[in-house]
């Protein structure tokens, strides 16, 4: 039976949610037949969106009506049809439907590309992706109101088939606020404003732009440290957002404040000795785990630098699986403040020993800026898979095809061990830019495209391709700053 379905992978979470956000659209337009609906990040373990009723406040009772049409369309187990047609007449399509930003982006193809649009009851949207045969697959989803939008709130794979528990991420919100004025300032909001750009030869300018509003940000965060009189500066995020570069950046900031460079830290250098890593349920070694971290010596560390004792900071070796102690042998000065990055940095855990009034907590992810169209977002972890794609390659000898097979693993330990946290912090901030995806793909799509028909990353290769054929290449880097947290994932200048 249909609604026997059981969200196993990530594959199957990506093509139930947007079956609940096709479902979704379709009953905010049976309910409200002009309302608009904008469908933003995921936020609070679910899919932030807002629906504009021309100047009217959704009231207790539109959520009623809405939850209540979704229940009944998926009761129906309506069949969804994906029709074919010409990129051609989809954009004459939907520019008389009032969505230019859909038909611009399919103006840009070639006339005859064919373009699949899906068919719920008389209702059609384009979801760029694979979605559920019916209706009826959807067997739970929550409603719930916040700010001034709604909550689609969804099982995912990591939870069993279940709907997360609750949790305010208001942080979260009010970085998409600063997305929000960063689309104004630079005029780009979604994907074929940057493809329009791109192909304007407005390029460089754009890199520019948002570079700037980048190094503005950590300026403010390094000012707001300073002036608070911060100790202990504490950086953390999921894989592949940037946490080094953006670490050192703050560094310099702040010494470009206060004359006196920071003591930097990495947490992995504090990594038990590889013989005494715990087991994960898999019985292999758990490296993101709080486990693999020496917590006494990194607290003690921590402790006796801010008392002002001299500390012998390990080096990790890698190689051996060992620390290695002699090599940095070093004191705290005075007013000078101590930035540690790690996943577990915003762990109260990890720093139990250090006073909260001196810690000052940077939550740093991707939160991708501009949008497919106005009912499809770029996923931020389809962001941070493209970025450790092109890293791996590029750095650590690993092909596309290993990157993919790790990626659940990775998933799966963020979300125990980092984006819990994410609450606790200051400030987020977004190291994401709005060109960096049409970049990535110049690297990525190659790498793509080498995985075999045989392999078991086959299907997620294709999938990632098919989004990505969207986006206008940006072949040159050479615009793009040396200090660049693109740059940590595609190199140098060369």
């Amino acid at each position: 039976m249909a609604n026997d379905f059981e969200i196993k992978t990530f594959t199957d979470e990506r093509a139930y949610h947007n079956t609940a956000i096709l479902i979704y659209l379709k009953a905010v337009k049976s309910v409200f037949e002009h309302a608009d609906v904008t469908i933003g990040n995921s936020l609070n373990q679910g899919y932030y969106s807002y629906i504009n009723l021309g100047g009217a406040q959704l009231t207790t009772s539109d959520i009623h009506k809405i939850r209540d049409k979704m229940e009944k369309i998926i009761a129906h187990d309506t069949e969804i049809v994906i029709e074919h047609d010409t990129a051609g007449h989809a954009a004459e399509k939907w520019k008389s439907l009032g969505y230019p930003e859909k038909a611009e982006l399919f103006a840009e193809r070639p006339k005859d590309e064919i373009a699949e649009i899906a068919e719920l009851h008389n209702y059609r949207n384009c979801m760029y992706c694979d979605l559920l045969p019916t209706s009826g697959y959807i067997n739970s989803f929550e409603l719930r109101p916040y700010r001034n939008g709604l909550l689609l709130r969804l099982p995912n794979a990591l939870h069993n088939h279940t709907i997360p528990d609750y949790r305010d991420d208001d942080k979260l919100y009010e970085a998409y606020a600063e997305c929000r004025r960063m689309r104004k300032y630079t005029g780009i909001s979604y994907l074929a404003d940057i493809n329009r750009e791109i192909r304007n030869g407005n390029t460089d300018e754009i890199i520019r732009q948002s570079e700037w509003l980048q190094s503005r940000q950590l300026e403010e965060f390094a000012e707001k440290i300073v002036e608070n009189r911060k100790k202990v500066v504490l950086i953390a995020g999921p894989s592949s957002s940037g946490k080094t570069t953006t670490a050192k950046r703050i560094c310099a900031e702040i010494e470009r404040l206060t004359g006196e460079d920071p003591l930097y830290l990495g947490t992995d250098d504090y990594f038990v000795e590889r013989g005494m890593t715990p087991l994960g349920p898999d019985g292999k070694p758990d490296f993101e785990g709080l486990g693999a971290v020496d917590l006494e010596l990194f607290n003690n560390q921590m402790e006796a630098l801010l008392a002002g004792r001299e500390v012998d900071i390990p080096e990790f070796d890698f190689v051996s699986g060992t620390k290695v102690f002699g090599k940095r042998i070093t004191t705290l000065k005075k007013n000078q403040i101590l930035v540690i990055e790690g996943i577990h940095s915003l762990n109260d855990v990890l720093t139990e020993n250090i006073s909260r009034a001196d810690k000052f907590k940077i939550y740093i992810s991707p939160l991708t800026q501009i949008a497919v169209d106005r009912h499809n977002r770029v996923s931020t972890a389809d962001a941070r898979l493209l970025r450790r794609m092109v890293r791996d390659n590029q750095f650590r000898g690993y092909n596309a095809e290993a990157t993919l097979e790790a990626w659940p693993k990775v998933r799966a330990g963020e979300s125990v061990n980092i984006f819990p946290y994410s609450s606790s912090a200051d400030v987020v901030f977004n190291s994401s830019t709005v060109y960096e995806t049409n970049m990535l793909k110049t690297f990525a799509e190659p790498l793509l495209r080498a995985i075999p028909e045989s392999s078991a990353q086959y299907d997620e290769a294709k999938r990632i391709l098919m989004f990505m054929k969207y986006f206008d290449k940006i072949e040159s880097t050479d615009a793009v700053p040396d200090n660049a947290i693109l740059r940590e994932f595609i190199g140098p200048r060369k």
